[in-house]
This record gives C-alpha cells, sequence and structure tokens, in this order.
C-alpha cells in the first residue's frame, strides 16, 4: 500500500518552466542581477523569483505558480534571451499535456541488434566518456551551467569548449555558440568516411574528427576572434598615479556606454540649431500657473508645453517620425515623445509619452508630471519605455545653452532644449526697431542624415520654433 501511495504521489508531482517574459517589443535579453529564492524554497503564485535588468529598466520576474524552486538554469550577470527558461518550479498537480503525450505513446518494437554491434557501441560509449573531463572556467573564461550542461551531454572536451569563440557578455560562450560548433563539429563529421572496424581504429577516427571540428570552428569564427586581438593591440596599460581611485563602472553605466557608442557607428549625425523667443510663454506660465496648482495640485513646468509644440511638428514633417531597419524605412503612424529624465544615481532614463499628439496641454501636464516622478522613484513599468518614435532631452536642466545629442537607435531625430535667458534682442517696432530684454532658447536638432537631408532636419527645429513664438496669451488650461 505504501508503494502504490508513493507512485501516486510521484505523478502528482510536476515540472513547470519559469520564462523571461517578453518586456517590450525592442527588449530581446535581460540580465539577472539577484536570485531572491533559493533551491528548495517554497513559492506562491506571483511571488518575485529573482530580479532583472534591461538596458531601459530593473524590475522582478513573478512565479505563475505555487511550488518549490528545484532548479535554476542561470547564474547572477547570466545574459538571458526572452522565453528562454531560467528555473524549474516543481508544483503539484497533474502533469503536463506533453509528458502524458510522450507516456501515452506505444513502444514500437525494437529492432533485434547483434550482440557484437552492441558490445562494440558499448565500449566505444565507455571510451568516449572516459575521454571527456568535466569542463570548467579556465584562462580567464566564464562558462554558465548551461552551457556545462551541454557540453557534458555532447562529449565536449575543455580544449574544444576554449577554442569557441563567445559572442556574450565579456565574450562568454552563449548557448547559440556552442550549438553552432554542435552543427560544425556535426557536418565535419558527416563529411569522412566511417569504416573504423578495431579499437584502435575508432580511437584515431575520433581524434581525426574532434581536430577537423576545431579546425573547421577556427576558420568559421576567425573574423570574429581577430577582433579583439585587434582590440587587445591598440588597448594601452592603465596609468595610475599615487591618490587615484579607480571606480568600476555600474551595469546601467556600461549598457549606455555601449549603446552610445553603437548610435554613433550606426547613425551619421548631423545638428541644426535655432534660437527661439519664449518670451509669451515665460509671461503667460507665470500668469496662469499659480491658479494651476490650487486647481490641479500639478506644477505647471515648460516642459509639457515644449512636447505639445514638439508633437504638432512631428505631425507637420511624419518623415521626422521614422525609424531605419538595415535599407527600409518604418513610417510610424502613432507619435510617442521620449522624455529623458534624471534618475537618482545620474544615470538617464527615457520614459514615452504614448500618442502625444492626441493629448491636450492638461493631459500633457499630467502625463509628463507623472512619468517623471516615477522615474524619480524607479517606479516606471517596462511598458513606459518602449515604443519611443523621438526622443527630446532638457539639457537647459543643467544649465547648458545647447547641446549635441545622441540619437536613441532606432529613431532618427533628437532635440535638446537649452535653458532659457534674458537677453537683450532687436525688437522690431511698427515704424523702427529698438533693443528689449527678451526670454530665448537655442533648439539643437541632431539627426541621422543617411535617411534625413539638411532640408528636412532644418525645417523640422524651425516648426517648433515657430509654434513656440505664436504661443497665445490668452489661452486658457
Amino acid at each position: 500500500m505504501r508503494l502504490a501511495n508513493n507512485d501516486l504521489q510521484i505523478k502528482d508531482m510536476a515540472k513547470f518552466e519559469l520564462k523571461l517574459p517578453k518586456m517590450g517589443e525592442s527588449v530581446a535579453e535581460a540580465t539577472i542581477t539577484s536570485w531572491l529564492k533559493d533551491v528548495g524554497d517554497t513559492i506562491e503564485a506571483d511571488e518575485a523569483v529573482l530580479e532583472i535588468a534591461t538596458d531601459k529598466v530593473d524590475s522582478e520576474v513573478p512565479s505563475e505558480v505555487d511550488g518549490v524552486l528545484v532548479e535554476k538554469l542561470f547564474e547572477v550577470d547570466d545574459v538571458v534571451q526572452v522565453g528562454q527558461t531560467i528555473a524549474i518550479i516543481e508544483t503539484e498537480g497533474d502533469e503536463t499535456d506533453e509528458s502524458k503525450a510522450a507516456a501515452s505513446e506505444p513502444v514500437k518494437d525494437a529492432e533485434p541488434v547483434a550482440p557484437k554491434v552492441v558490445e562494440e557501441v558499448a565500449q566505444t560509449v565507455v571510451a568516449a566518456k572516459a575521454s571527456v573531463a568535466p569542463v570548467v572556467s579556465s584562462e580567464g573564461r566564464f562558462y554558465s551551467p548551461l552551457v556545462k550542461n551541454i557540453a557534458k551531454q555532447e562529449g565536449v572536451s575543455q580544449s574544444e569548449l576554449d577554442s569557441i569563440v563567445g559572442t556574450g557578455k565579456d565574450q562568454r560562450v552563449t548557448k547559440n555558440d556552442i550549438k553552432a560548433y554542435l552543427e560544425s563539429r556535426s557536418s565535419a563529421q558527416k563529411s569522412e568516411p566511417v569504416s573504423a572496424t578495431t579499437s584502435e581504429d575508432t580511437k584515431s577516427l575520433d581524434a581525426a574528427r574532434s581536430q577537423s571540428a576545431i579546425e573547421s570552428s577556427n576558420k568559421t569564427s576567425a573574423p570574429a576572434k581577430e577582433k579583439p586581438k585587434a582590440e587587445k593591440a591598440i588597448e594601452k596599460p592603465m596609468t595610475v598615479a599615487g591618490g587615484d581611485e579607480i571606480i568600476e563602472m555600474s551595469r546601467m553605466g556600461k549598457l549606455i556606454s555601449k549603446y552610445m557608442v553603437d548610435s554613433v557607428q550606426t547613425s551619421a549625425h548631423v545638428q541644426s540649431f535655432i534660437e527661439a523667443d519664449v518670451t509669451k510663454i515665460w509671461n503667460w506660465r507665470k500668469k496662469v500657473k499659480n491658479d494651476f496648482i490650487k486647481r490641479e495640485s500639478e506644477n505647471l513646468t515648460f516642459t509639457p508645453i515644449f512636447m505639445e509644440a514638439i508633437a504638432k511638428a512631428l505631425k507637420d514633417f511624419p518623415m521626422m517620425n521614422i525609424s531605419v531597419q538595415g535599407d527600409k524605412i518604418i513610417k510610424k503612424k502613432a507619435i510617442n515623445l521620449g522624455m529623458a529624465a534624471a534618475l537618482p544615481d545620474g544615470n538617464l532614463i527615457v520614459p514615452v509619452i504614448k500618442n502625444a499628439d492626441q493629448l491636450n496641454l492638461l493631459g500633457m501636464v499630467k502625463r509628463v508630471n507623472d512619468l517623471a516622478n516615477r522615474a524619480r522613484l524607479g517606479k516606471l513599468d517596462p511598458d513606459d519605455i518602449q515604443g519611443g518614435t523621438y526622443t527630446v532631452t532638457n539639457v537647459g536642466t543643467f544649465g547648458s545653452i545647447m547641446g549635441t545629442p545622441i540619437i536613441n537607435q532606432p529613431q532618427v531625430g533628437i532635440l535638446a532644449l537649452g535653458a532659457i535667458r534674458k537677453t537683450p534682442a532687436v525688437i522690431e517696432g511698427p515704424e523702427e526697431d529698438y533693443i528689449g530684454i527678451r526670454y530665448k532658447m537655442y533648439l539643437s536638432h541632431s539627426y541621422d542624415h543617411r535617411v534625413v537631408n539638411g532640408a528636412l532636419g532644418g525645417q523640422f527645429v524651425k516648426a517648433v520654433k515657430d509654434y513656440l513664438e505664436a504661443w497665445d496669451m490668452d489661452r486658457e488650461i
């Protein structure tokens, strides 16, 4: 009776694969920053299991089921692709449909195999297992548990694994790298005649195949292997004087650095500058801001006013609201404005105002304030930073009068708002001109010269200026 009960308990246990969820249309991978649960811990549905970070935002991955964590497939700092299984949770319940289907399939009668053939195969397998030592991290290279698992199952030796060029973070060997190597090795084996008849011949053939596979892999990945060597050749030794402090870049800092360099290498950056007279806006805001705060309990800043003008200009010039993919241009229907906001650690994040052209000024104020506040508190959702079609950054916040911002890929333009300053200016009168004090600011427009010519880039920023200077002093909000 006990055996029956035990059997029943085993059958009632099922394995659930916790996968990395989709976090937005442009997010393909994430880095594991910490595990919140250990193997053996009980987990409830919707309880966070681990923390992850993308190039845009940090978030938690919750469990979809109740159960016990029985296996972690990745470690901290490993990069995981969206949809990959990151942990196994054992749950109480029925087996999965796949398991039932596999169990219910009838077993086909096996064809009789000659005892001699069985003995030869057994000897070959034993010899192969004995010749492959456990894979360990070597020569400063880290191998994830998943890669070690695959290497062990496929009989990949330490020397073979060390010869594979990694495409992951810090040139780590990823799952795709080792799979590509195995395919290369498999094709190399198929191309050679299989005529082993003795134990010694088998060993010789295995050695030749292994060497052929290594050479094939090296030839295939030669261009990729030369790149790190070239980089090392130009790398200069770090010089540190007495009292100097070496500071490790943060994870976010490394990601920002990489994306900035990638953007400059991708787009042909060109800038256009224009000065806008915002005296009317300055005086209008000064007149209405106190009543607005009392009525809406919201601050009325300049940012939503500028965002409204930029959304109108993008509607006038839809070819600025595009993205580039290879040799194709994607003309965006929605106008989604990215708004660069400062984080407490000094880094920047770009929350997105969706369908900005459809918001009135009050709606724009509330949306801008909400995103800015949640960005400062680190409470943005993944969806808040997805789908931007054009970006705006306010360099005037830091006292800069203008800037040359780097394009947020795959967009084709970004506008920097300079500081508003009181300046002497020539004012045209009905009869004669005179000198007066005006509030002015510079608009700096960076755009991708591969697809945006100087005329379009200049006309767009001129349209923004015109909207700002034509502000209605009697406007109500």
